[in-house]
C-alpha cells in the first residue's frame, strides 16, 4: 500500500511539474525575427547592401565552391549554414557562430546548408578599423603588441551580440531613425566583439604598428604587381621586419606562406569564372592550385578556369 501510494504521489508531483511553464527563451524569438528581417529586404534569392557596409543574403540551394577574397567584417547567419576555407583550415559557422575576417586573403567559401523552404540567411558587417579605434579608446582598451593571429575564426554568438544585430536590422524600416541610431548600434555591436572571445582579433584589427597592422601592409604589397619579381626580403624590410619574422608572422595570421599567398591570389587575379557544374572539395581545389605550376601552359589555363572565379569579396555571412 505504502508503495503504491508514493508512486501515486510521484505521478502527481510530474504532473505538476509537466505545467509549469517553460522559460522564456529570447534568443530563439529574436533568432527568427532576425531571418524573418531579411526575408523581409530580400524576397527573392540575391544580395543586397541596404546600408553602405552592411550587406544582406539568401541563397534557397546549397552552392558550390566560391572562390575570392575576404575582407574586413562581420558575419552572421540567421538560418543554414556555410564554411570557409583558410588555406588548409575549414571554419564553419550557422545560426548560433558569428565569423570575424580582419584582413584581406584569398579564401573558399560554400553554403552547405539552404532550401527554398528554409533558405539560407545572412548578415556582412563591414568592420571599419577607424571604428574600432575609436570604441577602443573610448572603452579604456589598451592597444597592446599582441602576438600573431589568424585573420579569420568563428566564436558562439551570445545573446547579446544577436539582440544588436535584431535592432540594427529593425531599423531598416525607420530611415530617419537609423541615419541617427545605426551607427551607434554598430559601435555596440564592435563593442561587444571587443569584449568577447574574439577581442584580440579586434584589437590586432585596431592596433597600429602592430604585427596585424604589418600583415595588412604585407598584404597589400603582395598583391600589388605580380608582373615584378617577388622579394620577401624588400617587403619585410619595408614593414620593419627580419625575414625570419616576416615569414612566421605571416603563416601565423593568413595561414599560408608570402610566396603561397601571391600565388594564389595572381592565380585568382588571372583566372575566368569558375563552372557551377564543377564540384570539388576546397582542400582537393587548393592542392590542385599547387599542381598546375608543373602543368604546362595550356593545361594550367584550362584547371585555372575550373578552379578559379574572378569574385570580388566572398566574406558573406
Amino acid at each position: 500500500m505504502a508503495l503504491t501510494r508514493n508512486v501515486r504521489q510521484i505521478s502527481r508531483m510530474k504532473s505538476k511539474i509537466s505545467r509549469i511553464p517553460k522559460p522564456f527563451d529570447r534568443s530563439e524569438i529574436e533568432r527568427q525575427e532576425f531571418a524573418e528581417a531579411i526575408l523581409r529586404e530580400l524576397p527573392r534569392d540575391g544580395s543586397v547592401e541596404v546600408k553602405p557596409g552592411l550587406t544582406l543574403f539568401r541563397v534557397s540551394a546549397p552552392t558550390e565552391p566560391v572562390y575570392g577574397v575576404s575582407e574586413s567584417c562581420f558575419c552572421v547567419i540567421a538560418q543554414g549554414a556555410k564554411h570557409v576555407m583558410l588555406g588548409e583550415d575549414r571554419l564553419r559557422y550557422d545560426p548560433n557562430h558569428y565569423l570575424i575576417s580582419t584582413v584581406g586573403l584569398p579564401i573558399i567559401s560554400q553554403i552547405d546548408v539552404a532550401s527554398p523552404k528554409e533558405p539560407y540567411l545572412g548578415l556582412r558587417l563591414v568592420l571599419d578599423p577607424a571604428v574600432v579605434t575609436s570604441t577602443m579608446v573610448e572603452s579604456g582598451f589598451a592597444q597592446r603588441q599582441n602576438d600573431s593571429v589568424k585573420a579569420i575564426a568563428v566564436s558562439k554568438l551570445d545573446s547579446d551580440l544577436l539582440n544588436a544585430c535584431l535592432r540594427l536590422l529593425r531599423l531598416l524600416q525607420l530611415p530617419e531613425q537609423y541615419r541617427v541610431l545605426g551607427p551607434l548600434v554598430i559601435r555596440e555591436i564592435i563593442y561587444r566583439l571587443l569584449t568577447g572571445e574574439q577581442g584580440h582579433r579586434m584589437r590586432h584589427l585596431a592596433t597600429i604598428g602592430g604585427h596585424a597592422h604589418r600583415m595588412v601592409r604585407a598584404v597589400r604589397k603582395l598583391r600589388e604587381d605580380f608582373a615584378k619579381p617577388l622579394r620577401i626580403e624588400e617587403v619585410a624590410r619595408e614593414i620593419g621586419m627580419s625575414v625570419s619574422g616576416f615569414h612566421a608572422h605571416f603563416k601565423a595570421v593568413t595561414a599560408m606562406s608570402p610566396f603561397n599567398f601571391r600565388r594564389n591570389s595572381a592565380f585568382r587575379r588571372r583566372g575566368g569564372s569558375c563552372s557551377p557544374k564543377v564540384s570539388m572539395r576546397p582542400r582537393q581545389a587548393f592542392m590542385s592550385v599547387t599542381t598546375t605550376l608543373r602543368t604546362s601552359a595550356a593545361s594550367t589555363n584550362a584547371i585555372l578556369a575550373i578552379l578559379l572565379s574572378a569574385t570580388s569579396s566572398t566574406c558573406e555571412s
